[in-house]
């Protein structure tokens, strides 16, 4: 078989790839020796900038299938009838910890999902946990600067941590769920799926309807203790990246099943929480869990960068049948999503192979960096245009609805919403068993140790008086293992 040339990224051969071009065997390295330019020069460009946030990450490739009939709630094509399926492509991350951290460490983990469906890519870009820590996405860059490091030390702080969320009651809900085992899942195989927000559906008939997404790990659920965690963290940080790439290979195919919660329009009007309310869940018991279909991760990426660091995700990735809903942090993802990755991979991130659309794309969007021209060449770059065949098709048009108010204002996003606590404490009460509930105080307890500084006992104090709210047996062991004296004031306050 005769063998390939070595080229230059113009397809030239060349000869001298380990022995730079010198005066003399001992001489200066000449400046014309562009073999060592191009190679040196596109070295230190092969990262780009990582993620702000969900920075280590791991992905797959799979498939997802239909075997449950929806298509009284939605017109997608994707859900029109049982058997139908489509390639899609799967990425697992850790949230606040750079590229380099070990993706064992305490964090919720991403759920990002991308399904190549012929009316479009859907991206359902969620989370291991079914709420978050915020309602309103104008809160998150200062969430997140909590979760990331100290401008002055470049050190991460429990202090900072805790005080963000001893002001915001309403995180209680995720910094249970956090600070429990499930805040350390073993690996990405073992662990649950949501879609976290509120979305909606649209069907033939142009009604919608209100809609919860759900993946069930048909691996069992399983978790590291913190104890465990750490180990690992030591001893393999990439554990979960291994497991998942060990378990394709070997033809473990990790599966997860597809449920959906629905609940009308009239229904919502007379839910007991804003049901757009993202640090809320809603009770199996009302609105039961309706099976859908099947995911299955079959194939590990040729190359971890092209596929898992170059794609990119956005809940705006909607497909004809699937909106989006009035859910305050939903709405500022479907801007901020989007533009991460205009910054990141650049504004033609969509045409990478990850990214790409495997059926049609007709726009008028051209240049910019990377600009790929094989898909539309020389065809116009406006619309309307006498030239092309292009046609915008009215059976794809928006849903038109009627918005409840005429009035702008900055609405406070805890008025006649202010709830932080009921669902909470059912989670302590109710969700957990008696070694779970163990496990969540040790951890709480664990992380809180590390308050520090001359706001220590009001960060505290604040924070104590959130978990009475919730559960008085969870405040009462919190403040004993933190040796805090409570009085009846504390678990009395209201904030």
């Amino acid at each position: 078989m005769d063998s390939k040339k070595l080229t230059l990224s113009n397809g030239a051969p060349y000869f001298e790839h380990q022995d730079s071009q010198t005066v003399g065997p001992r001489g200066p390295v000449l400046l014309q020796d562009f073999v060592l330019q191009e190679n040196l020069a596109h070295f230190v460009r092969e990262r780009i900038p990582e993620r702000i946030v969900h920075a280590k990450g791991s992905g797959a490739y799979g498939t997802f299938t239909v075997t449950h009939d929806i298509s009284q709630y939605t017109k997608a094509k994707l859900f029109s009838k049982v058997g139908n399926s489509c390639r899609m492509f799967a990425r697992f991350s850790t949230v606040g910890g750079e590229k380099g951290s070990a993706d064992t460490a305490r964090d919720p983990r991403g759920f990002a999902l991308k399904f190549y469906t012929e009316d479009g890519n859907w991206d359902l870009v969620g989370n291991n946990t079914p709420v978050f820590f915020i309602k309103d996405a104008k809160k998150f860059p200062d969430f997140i600067h909590t979760q990331k490091r100290v401008p002055k030390t470049n050190l991460k702080s429990a202090t900072m941590m805790w005080d963000f969320w001893s002001l915001n009651p309403e995180s209680l809900h995720q910094v249970l769920i956090l600070m429990s085992d499930r805040g350390t899942p073993y690996g990405y195989r073992h662990m649950h799926g949501f879609g976290s927000h509120t979305f909606s559906m649209i069907n033939d008939k142009n009604e919608r309807i209100w809609v919860k997404f759900h993946f069930k790990t048909k691996q069992g659920v399983k978790n590291f203790t913190d104890e465990e965690a750490v180990k690992m963290s030591g001893e393999n940080p990439d554990f979960a990246q291994e497991d998942l790439c060990n378990a394709i290979e070997n033809g473990d195919f990790p599966k997860w099943t597809l449920y959906i919660q629905v609940m009308t329009e009239e229904e919502a009007k007379d839910f007991r929480w804003n049901p757009f309310d993202v640090t809320k869940v809603w009770f199996h018991d009302d609105f039961p869990l309706i099976e859908v279909g099947e995911m299955e991760l079959n194939e590990i990426p040729v190359n971890y960068f092209a596929h898992v660091e170059q794609s990119t995700f956005s809940p705006s990735n909607l497909i004809n049948g699937i909106s989006f809903s009035p859910d305050k942090m939903l709405q500022g993802r479907l801007f901020s999503y989007p533009d991460a990755h205009r910054y990141r991979v650049g504004v033609n991130a969509h045409h990478l192979e990850v990214n790409r659309c495997p059926f049609a794309v007709n726009n008028y969007q051209r240049d910019g960096y990377m600009a790929d021209s094989s898909q539309y060449q020389d065809k116009p770059n406006y619309f309307p245009n006498s030239f092309d065949d292009t046609q915008a098709d009215a059976s794809y048009k928006n849903f038109e609805y009627e918005l409840d108010s005429a009035h702008v204002a900055n609405y406070n996003r805890n008025e006649n919403d202010s709830d932080h606590y009921t669902q909470p404490g059912l989670l302590y009460s109710k969700a957990m068993n008696a070694e779970e509930r163990d496990h969540l105080i040790k951890n709480i307890v664990g992380s809180m140790k590390g308050i520090s500084g001359p706001k220590k006992d009001e960060i505290i104090n604040r924070q104590l008086c959130h978990f009475f709210r919730a559960n008085i047996e969870l405040g009462m062991k919190v403040a004993s293992q933190l040796n805090v004296n409570i009085d009846a004031n504390m678990m009395n306050h209201s904030k």
